[in-house]
């Protein structure tokens, strides 16, 4: 069932997601799922927010484990956020379009100044993808994303 609606939203993502610049899912106003994107870089996992800690960025609700994440979070966002706005990086890059980014699924990659950057996947599948050509994927996503942002 969960492939068949992957497959479903694939199919309608440039109508659904079009506008947003972070995906938050159908029914939800949540980044990343309510993991916390700080967790990725501190803690080297993902960790479920808590929702005593949220602050809204980019016009959708971020969570963080801790007081501390949430403020790292607040001074330097584009630092902690994902790559895409959390939607897949490998369907922005090899498809031109979006795609629901799965939390479990991602990857932390220092661009050429050595600046650490989260990217999220739609499954394990569309991660070993991109695990191909990580920096080729990345030069495609980034000439992609802005096109995708406007529409």
């Amino acid at each position: 069932m969960k492939a068949l609606m992957g497959l479903l939203l694939l199919l309608v993502s440039g109508s659904v997601f079009a506008g947003d610049a972070i995906y938050t899912g159908l029914f939800s106003n949540k980044a990343l799922d309510g993991y916390d994107t700080v967790a990725y870089f501190t803690e080297g996992k993902p960790v479920k927010g808590n929702s005593a800690y949220i602050t809204e960025y980019k016009g959708a609700d971020w969570y963080f484990s801790s007081k501390q994440n949430r403020d790292l979070f607040v001074k330097n966002p584009d630092k902690y956020a994902p790559q895409y706005g959390g939607f897949c990086a490998w369907a922005v890059a090899a498809k031109n379009d979006r795609a629901p980014g799965d939390p479990q699924q991602w990857t932390i990659v220092k661009d050429t100044n050595n600046v650490a950057k989260l990217y999220l996947n739609y499954d394990k599948t569309i991660k070993q993808r991109w695990e191909q050509d990580i920096s080729g994927f990345i030069v495609k996503g980034d000439k992609n994303w802005p096109t995708l942002l406007a529409n």
